[in-house]
């Protein structure tokens, strides 16, 4: 039997250190520890929720448009809401912000099993509580967001973003799942119920969590201002331009929107090739935090954000181009890769360079962005292809992104100096 050096041991620890997601920010920080298990089983919880929400809509209305509507009344108040969260989570304890939104999420749970269980067949009312759902959570992420920074040291910071990307990528991809497995093999009632006793684990966390009171601005103010947070932004090159790389990406790169046309124009597919489309770019960014033990030795790290864009971009256009499906599928995983690498260090850069009396605010208007900016791109996307083709949309999209974001960086050179050690907002 072959035994391995302790030498060669020690190498292969380095090396899978360098490559592996660095699990420090979960061994060593238990706050974070409780508080990332906490969102991460709430959050699979959520997409179970959202997923039997559209069944059972479809199965009351049989209606395509009536299923749309539900993303609608989640968008509208995620964006609302957003900003008005972003400045409480600056004036009150974000403990009490996060630990209340969070009994508010479990209550909207409980109200949609409650619906399902006596059979009310009411779409408005599970609109209404879409609605009131998103509202919640546009209160409770900013606080939850700004409090990572003080759980952590800033060198921390990267490790414990890719950490979050990969419980949303997570989310993501086996929520929806769980939830139709739930669906089929009891109903819509364990789905919603599965989900309310999820956020028992955020609510634990955030109640075992120290008092975060609200860092004071020089000026005294007791209440935040969410026009004070919007010029703060215009006055900070780096941190906007963590916000504007994003917004090229989504609206010019993201071509999610022409899927279902490109499954059966450019594959041949239908709805089995639209899941492995959509399904892809999130496997990447599985991937990508899985594989992420790198990240935290970058110092440059507004420079990788253009260069993760500038990738994101390249694949998407390539995608566009065309070819057989496995290659496809693999241009956009490299893409969703990409993207979560842009993802880390924008996080990175925004909790680091912004203040404390700032971070709720900040993290406002990364909602805001977050979920308008994917809405605009599908129209985008829509909208060039009606004018040509599927295909051009997608070329000249990802093309487009690629140029804007290096202009961008050329208007704003700072960003391209970005030093993790030194950081300037």
């Amino acid at each position: 039997m072959t035994r391995v050096s302790p030498a060669s041991q020690r190498v292969s620890k380095r090396i899978a250190g360098a490559v592996l997601a660095d699990v420090t920010p979960l061994r060593e920080f238990p706050d974070f520890r409780r508080l990332w298990f906490g969102h991460s089983v709430s959050s699979l919880g959520q997409q179970m929720t959202a997923v039997a929400v559209a069944i059972q809509v479809y199965s009351l209305t049989e209606s395509n448009f009536a299923v749309g509507l539900v993303g609608l009344c989640s968008v509208i108040p995620l964006i609302v809401f957003g900003l008005l969260g972003g400045a409480i989570a600056d004036s009150v304890d974000r403990r009490i912000v996060g630990l209340v939104s969070a009994v508010g999420l479990a209550s909207v749970s409980i109200v949609l099993a409650a619906q399902a269980v006596l059979d009310l067949g009411l779409v408005w009312l599970l609109y209404a509580a879409v609605a009131v759902q998103s509202a919640f959570f546009a209160v409770n992420n900013p606080a939850r967001t700004s409090m990572i920074p003080k759980l952590l040291p800033p060198e921390r910071l990267p490790a414990a973003n890719a950490l979050n990307s990969i419980a949303m990528a997570l989310a993501m991809t086996i929520g929806p799942m769980l939830g139709g497995l739930v669906i089929g093999l009891w109903s819509f009632q364990a789905a919603y119920l599965i989900d309310a006793l999820a956020f028992s684990a955020a609510l634990y966390a955030m109640w075992r969590l120290p008092s975060m009171p609200p860092t004071r601005a020089e000026d005294g103010r007791k209440r935040a201002s969410v026009l004070d947070g919007l010029r703060f932004l215009r006055s900070r090159p780096n941190i906007r331009m963590t916000f504007l790389s994003d917004i090229v990406a989504m609206v010019f790169g993201m071509p999610r929107a022409l899927f279902p046309a490109m499954a059966a124009t450019l594959y041949g597919g239908g709805a089995t090739t639209v899941g492995l489309l959509v399904a892809a770019p999130a496997v990447g960014a599985l991937a990508g935090g899985l594989f992420s033990g790198w990240l935290g030795q970058v110092r440059r790290q507004g420079r990788a954000v253009v260069i993760a864009v500038i990738a994101w971009g390249s694949c998407i256009a390539a995608f566009g181009l065309g070819g057989p499906l496995w290659l496809g599928l693999i241009l956009l995983a490299f893409a969703g890769c990409a993207d979560t690498i842009s993802m880390v260090f924008r996080n990175t850069i925004m909790q680091v360079a912004t203040p404390d009396e700032m971070r709720g605010r900040l993290a406002g208007v990364f909602i805001v962005v977050v979920a308008g900016g994917p809405r605009l791109g599908d129209f985008e996307a829509g909208s060039v292809a009606a004018l040509s083709t599927e295909r051009i949309s997608v070329v000249s999209g990802g093309l487009a992104c690629v140029v804007l974001v290096i202009a961008l960086s050329l208007r704003w050179r700072g960003f391209w100096r970005y030093d993790a050690r030194d950081p300037q907002p």
